[in-house]
């Protein structure tokens, strides 16, 4: 089972993908480790990546989905995969489960501003939310509860999606 849990800045990703992970027995890959150094150095001074910028990104974390599909290992990658064509690349050959978590621009806003040590601030979620092309084939998750109630409400929708496959 490889799962992807996408969505922009601030929406959760490392918190319920760890928990995720963790529930379901599998490796967890954060994404945003994976971004080459001048990424993080655009990002840090407010600028938007580019396609072009994302792509060396989405390469790396494609050939770890690639790597545990080869392995017959499950993995959980925390990715915004905010374009279509991006999770087209990432799930080409995989059968990728998306989890997309939706929140408001007010309720991502609040927490990035609350991020004391990550490169992405605040200004860059209007960007992020431009960018964003709403997945058509992805469990939808409501990121305003808390996050043991998302993943109590999760697990069983991405068993039973995964099991009808």
């Amino acid at each position: 089972m490889i799962v992807v849990v996408m969505g922009v800045a601030g929406s959760g990703k490392t918190t319920i993908g760890r928990r995720l992970a963790e529930a379901l027995g599998c490796p967890f890959l954060e994404g945003d480790a994976l971004h080459p150094a001048a990424n993080v150095e655009k990002m840090s001074r407010g600028i938007p990546l580019t396609d072009d910028d994302r792509a060396p990104w989405l390469a790396a974390i494609r050939d770890h989905i690639l790597a545990a599909i080869g392995q017959k290992q499950c993995l959980v990658v925390a990715c915004s995969a905010l374009k279509q064509q991006y999770r087209d690349f990432l799930a080409r050959g995989a059968d990728v489960s998306w989890v997309y978590l939706k929140g408001s621009p007010e309720l991502i806003a609040s927490r990035v501003q609350h991020r004391r040590e990550h490169y992405m601030k605040a200004g860059m979620l209007p960007s992020q939310f431009a960018d964003l092309e709403e997945p058509r084939d992805a469990l939808v998750v409501d990121i305003s509860p808390p996050p043991e109630i998302i993943l109590d409400r999760l697990l069983p929708l991405l068993r039973s999606r995964n099991d009808s496959s």
